[in-house]
């Protein structure tokens, strides 16, 4: 589990072999993520030509305006689970639930690219992040129609060299199939932001700068060539950042990455989110968000008392 949660996931010390394939359901065609709300999710959609970013050049840091860090919710996997030790899964009815208070709450969600570019340009006040981490299939079967049908869009960051195979990296939690290189190919075409989280599921503490550079660079690379273009988003595995990670991923031509917890690193390379677990109604979300605006605070303090003693 993350820290975010209280407990700690554990951490291999290394990337474990690929898994054997693991068969997904079937295949879907995938709405487009910025398609008009209609109540429901239409059906039988083609699938567009892919919408890409036009320019791999750093966006521009948004001034500070009393935070440090955007609101960004982390979720995992949407779907129904008996056992889930990790507590990564939120139902389908819950994720509903979760998605429809923001939208009363008058907030939108957004994918982390457009968020930063919201951001940038001030227009980011009605707005929140809403990310996926580790690329479960059924991001594309549950989430999206439901994230579709009020106007959302998401950030799906997946494990490169673990398309179509399984979570074997959680060694007690259940089993979950990942997004296929064609799933991962579609979400993209539809609009949906596919971000890097490494090449392995490992997590990048401590790590020497060569394997570093190949878990952000390569990761990039792999993902560049499934979605047909560039790739600007990074989220550590486990949350795990240091300054030699967060430098890797600036270095490897990043735009912005995502941790967990506030730190000292808190910023666009280390963008602090909120995990949702199941258990999250409306007054335990109203609660975290408040919970982020204090962390978010004291970082921002902090950061500025160090400056001060830097001189």
């Amino acid at each position: 589990m993350d820290a975010e949660r209280g407990s700690v996931r554990s951490v291999p010390s290394g990337v474990r072999g690929p898994a054997a394939p693991v068969a997904g359901g079937p295949r879907t065609e995938l709405p487009r993520a910025d398609a008009p709300r209609t109540g429901a999710p239409p059906s039988g959609l083609r699938r567009p030509p892919a919408r890409l970013p036009g320019s791999r050049r750093p966006l521009p840091e948004a001034p500070v305006t009393g935070t440090t860090s955007p609101w960004i919710l982390m979720y995992h996997s949407v779907a129904v689970e008996k056992e889930d030790p990790y507590q990564l899964t939120v139902s389908p009815e819950r994720f509903a639930e979760q998605i429809a208070w923001l939208h009363r709450r008058g907030r939108r969600g957004v994918s982390v690219r457009e968020l930063m570019r919201a951001r940038a340009a001030g227009r980011a006040e009605d707005l929140v992040g809403l990310t996926f981490d580790d690329g479960y299939a059924d991001f594309a079967r549950h989430a999206v129609p439901i994230l579709q049908a009020y106007g959302f869009t998401a950030t799906a960051y997946v494990v490169a060299d673990l398309l179509g195979r399984a979570n074997d990296w959680d060694s007690e939690g259940p089993r979950k199939t990942l997004l296929t290189v064609q799933e991962v190919t579609d979400l993209a075409a539809a609009g949906w932001e596919i971000g890097s989280h490494g090449l392995g599921h490992q997590a990048l503490t401590g790590l020497p700068a060569d394997v570093l550079a190949a878990q952000t660079r390569e990761s990039r690379r792999v993902l560049e060539e499934v979605v047909g273009g560039p790739v600007t988003g990074f989220c550590y595995p486990y949350g795990a950042v240091d300054a030699a990670a967060a430098q890797a991923v600036r270095d490897a031509g990043y735009d912005y990455a995502c941790a967990i917890a506030h730190s000292p690193l808190t910023g666009r390379f280390a963008l602090p989110r909120c995990y949702v677990g199941d258990r999250d109604g409306a007054w335990r979300l109203r609660a975290k968000r408040g919970r982020h605006r204090l962390r978010d605070t004291v970082a921002e303090l902090r950061q500025r008392a160090g400056k001060r003693a830097g001189g």
